[in-house]
């Protein structure tokens, strides 16, 4: 999710009846802290794509940045409780991330694997929106604020659950009607019943959009992963591409020659049912093979 709405739910966490004097800081630093691994953009778009949702986003940081929380805003009597609110807002983040199908080291530092649920889109308006009017109402109607809060949060539950029902059965619906060995389910931006879908066989990969309305499988390309051309493998050799695929999940590569140059594309194919170019890294040859120009592209 983004930054947005993770420090409305801080809010939100603040409103269910929390009334310390510095809780609603406590709960906006936590609900954010675990997105400072965005320092990381300074050193380039591929070295924060890989580093993004890493040791911040992990149950080491879980239990120990809360507890720094709550020594900056606690006295001694308040640490335990500013550490408490603090660990419930960090933990809210993490799990609104682990939600959308970006990927997070939920784990780390014990596994570094990325988890994911693929329930979300990256950025979701409907929970941003309801967010925000919790917000509103709770500043126009304080009595009622814990109230409304309460009533916000049960309702974000409810849509993560629901979403939750939807991938379930999409993913049989795709089972049932594509044959393959391994099955993976995407959620498009501000769609419900609608979703994305990737599945592997051998070294071929088939996209498409499986649609629970009208009960139709639209394939829209297959690919094939074997590929030995020089410059792909030249091209794993640079920073941006290492970056790259240690991210994705169904990384794939193809070539086009322009005038003099040679450019090798790579894609997550878990984002190729958009038609701009994001989540792609680029890697530009000129006549001689050499590297000239190497990026990423969110």
């Amino acid at each position: 999710m983004d930054p947005v709405t993770h420090g409305l739910t801080g809010v939100a966490i603040s409103n269910l009846g929390f009334r310390r004097k510095a809780v609603i800081w406590v709960c906006l630093l936590a609900s954010i802290a675990p997105d400072f691994d965005y320092v990381s953009r300074f050193w380039g778009a591929d070295i924060f794509l890989r580093y993004h949702r890493g040791i911040t986003h992990g149950i080491l940081a879980l239990f120990l940045v809360p507890l720094i929380i709550g020594l900056i805003f606690g006295r001694k009597k308040d640490f335990v409780y500013y550490s408490l609110v603090a660990f419930l807002c960090y933990a809210a983040h993490l799990l609104l991330d682990l939600t959308n199908q970006y990927g997070t080291r939920i784990l780390s530092p014990l596994d570094w694997n990325q988890y994911s649920l693929d329930l979300m889109f990256i950025i979701d308006p409907y929970i941003t929106f309801g967010l925000l009017l919790s917000f509103l109402l709770c500043r126009m109607n304080r009595r009622l604020s814990v109230t409304i809060a309460a009533i916000t949060l049960c309702l974000i539950i409810a849509y993560a659950g629901g979403r939750y029902y939807l991938h379930g059965k999409t993913m049989d619906f795709v089972k049932q009607r594509v044959d393959a060995n391994s099955y993976k389910i995407c959620p498009l931006p501000n769609d419900f019943l609608r979703w994305w879908f990737i599945t592997r066989s051998g070294d071929k990969i088939t996209v498409g959009f499986a649609d629970l309305f009208t009960k139709r499988i639209c394939t829209q390309e297959t690919y094939e992963l074997i590929n030995t051309d020089k410059h792909i493998e030249q091209s794993m050799e640079t920073r941006v591409v290492r970056n790259f695929l240690h991210f994705a999940k169904y990384p794939y590569s193809e070539i086009r020659k322009e005038a003099e140059r040679t450019i090798v594309t790579w894609r997550d194919l878990a984002y190729s049912f958009s038609t701009d170019e994001h989540f792609v890294a680029k890697v530009v040859f000129d006549k001689d093979d050499k590297v000239v120009k190497a990026y990423f592209r969110f």
